[in-house]
């Protein structure tokens, strides 16, 4: 785990090149996230996206 990440425990995440990331925890250092789509109509996970996701 990266030293300066507290994981959330109620927010699981296997990004691991997000900055939001805990090192090798597989959790989100945010206190919550921003889920949202590209598309008109989501029908499949695939559609959705997390929107807090910053690049490390």
């Amino acid at each position: 785990m990266n030293c300066n990440c507290t994981p959330n425990k109620s927010i699981k995440c296997d990004v691991t090149n997000c900055a939001h990331h805990c090192g090798t925890e597989d959790y989100c250092s945010l206190s919550c996230v921003h889920i949202g789509t590209h598309e008109a109509n989501p029908t499949l996970d695939q559609c959705t996206d997390c929107k807090s996701f910053k690049k490390r």
